[in-house]
């Protein structure tokens, strides 16, 4: 619901929206595919300070698919990480924690209301 609420209508694929957190910190929604009963949307985080792009450092992006009928939303790669298991065994060969999904959907939460909460965009005046 959340991530229906930032997208606010646009929901075909290729449109996106940008949300201004600070002067250096912003999130980008963009709809990449969408189809009957899902559609497939990627947040990242975008930072730059003095001109200097931090993105290609931190890389924090999210592919997330919508299941339209369930209303409901599903992690499907965390910083190009793709294939995200409900558990994992622990110690692993990748060291993901045990609850790996469920601190990823946490976060994801966590960003979706910061931006709600924060988040300034840019809105073409008719």
């Amino acid at each position: 619901m959340l991530l229906l609420r930032l997208l606010a209508g646009k929901e075909q694929q290729g449109e996106f929206r940008h949300f201004f957190i600070s002067d250096f910190l912003s999130f980008a929604l963009t709809v990449n595919e969408v189809t009957r009963y899902t559609s497939l949307v990627t947040i990242k985080q975008e930072a730059t300070i003095n001109g200097v792009d931090l993105s290609a450092f931190l890389r924090p992006k999210m592919v997330i698919r919508l299941y339209h009928d369930a209303r409901m939303a599903e992690v499907v790669s965390n910083q190009d990480v793709r294939q995200i298991k409900p558990r994992y065994d622990y110690p692993n060969k990748r060291m993901h924690l045990p609850d790996e999904k469920e601190q990823i959907n946490q976060f994801l939460t966590e960003w979706l209301q910061l931006s709600l909460q924060l988040g300034q965009s840019h809105v073409a005046l008719l």
